[in-house]
């Protein structure tokens, strides 16, 4: 932020969940305000009112700008106070340079009330959020959690399979994504129940959710059950354990697919949803993860800040005459870095991206060093597209 010198009061809060901690500094340093405040609009806009009317423009700073801290953040806009959001990983090494060891609310607040008044380069914009916007971070928060909770039933489900039963795995492990296996593996959940089903009935019985690949599907779950003629002892608990994972299972998936619709039909009334989403190895989950992370890019520079950001700007370790390869720095928002790579790796189908891709490899480069450097050469693009508010245009980039 570059109006540091309108400032009257920097206020910086450690969120918590039912107080916060406060402390105000002029800009020339001086403690104004040091104590807690109850997490509630009245107490908030009291204070916020109160530094206004006797120092003129108050800039709150948090180092939590969502969940806990979304409350004060909406009352210090209403209260025409400015804010602005002290990313954690710098909060966290800006505090190793002030002295004392002890993690304590109120030290954290001095730290951040500071790092604003002396540092205000370290700070990041926080935009009025549309109401689009706002419930898109709570979507896909919640399709995150969802598909956090799908990946360790689906690990559940394979780690009891290979114990028991490792052939029906390697069949049916991979595909526990598909409704046709889940459905199939809530109604059979052992090796001899799906034997005593018969291929007939199974494949009955998975037809409507797996039309062109029910009769394959279920000749392969037979050849793997006569590659194992021996019973592993507590192999009989699976009719108790796989279906009841498995309705799990099923029943998350469900609800990704109806969050994947809500989240679709907020995208479709986002004026930046078409830009987005016309980028190679963008579609709706991604898109919404930019716009929660990125926004419309403005309060990034240059692409190299949100490349920065993202984690993506390679780096290089050398001391001395030691040089060691260049590796993705392990800062950076974690979410908006991984939802980077998986397009880079979505739009190896893209002839422009393929031939970088290859390229890179061409080069000596691994795999995912070639995607990392794929990522960040699509952030340039992005950041582009985003300023210009322009479509994708296909173009190989070059390497440096």
């Amino acid at each position: 932020m570059n109006d540091s010198d309108e400032i009257g009061v920097f206020l910086g809060l450690d969120v918590g969940k039912t107080n916060h901690h406060g402390h105000g500094l002029t800009p020339a340093g001086k403690k104004v305000f040091d104590k807690q405040l109850p997490n509630t609009e009245p107490k908030l806009r009291d204070v916020f009112e109160k530094l206004k009317a006797k120092f003129g423009t108050v800039l709150v700073i948090v180092d939590q700008p969502a969940s806990i801290g979304a409350l004060p953040l909406t009352v210090a806009r209403d209260a025409d106070c400015k804010v602005a959001y002290l990313p954690g990983l710098s909060m966290r090494r800006i505090a190793d340079l002030y002295p004392g060891e002890a993690k304590t609310d109120a030290r954290d607040a001095a730290v951040i009330a500071d790092a604003a008044r002396t540092m205000p380069h370290t700070l990041r914009s926080l935009e009025l959020t549309d109401e689009i916007t706002a419930e898109l971070t709570v979507l896909v928060g919640f399709d995150q959690d969802l598909a956090a909770e799908a990946t360790r039933t689906s690990n559940r489900i394979r780690g009891l399979l290979t114990q028991f039963h490792p052939s029906l795995e390697r069949v049916l492990g991979p595909r526990l994504d598909h409704q046709a296996v889940t459905w199939l593996l809530e109604r059979y959940g052992s090796p001899a129940s799906l034997r005593k089903a018969g291929r007939r009935k199974l494949v009955e019985v998975i037809r409507h959710k797996a039309p062109r690949m029910a009769v394959r599907l279920i000749d392969e779950v037979f050849e793997a059950l006569d590659e194992q003629t021996v019973v592993v002892p507590g192999t009989g608990t699976l009719d108790i354990v796989i279906p009841s994972l498995a309705r799990s299972l099923g029943a998350v998936h469900e609800q990704r697919r109806a969050t994947e619709a809500q989240i679709s039909a907020l995208l479709e009334a986002h004026p930046l949803s078409k830009v987005l989403t016309s980028m190679p190895g963008i579609a709706v989950r991604t898109a919404a993860t930019l716009l929660v992370t990125v926004g419309d890019g403005t309060s990034f520079p240059t692409a190299a800040h949100l490349a920065s950001y993202a984690g993506l700007a390679p780096a290089t370790k050398s001391s001395g005459t030691s040089i060691h390869g260049e590796h993705a720095p392990r800062s950076g928002n974690r979410q908006l870095k991984r939802a980077m790579f998986l397009s880079a790796f979505a739009a190896l189908h893209d002839p422009a991206s393929r031939t970088y891709y290859d390229r890179c490899r061409a080069r000596g480069k691994t795999h995912t060093q070639a995607l990392l450097r794929l990522a960040r050469q699509r952030i340039n693009v992005l950041f582009a597209m985003l300023r210009d508010g322009t479509f994708y245009e296909a173009r190989t980039p070059r390497l440096a």
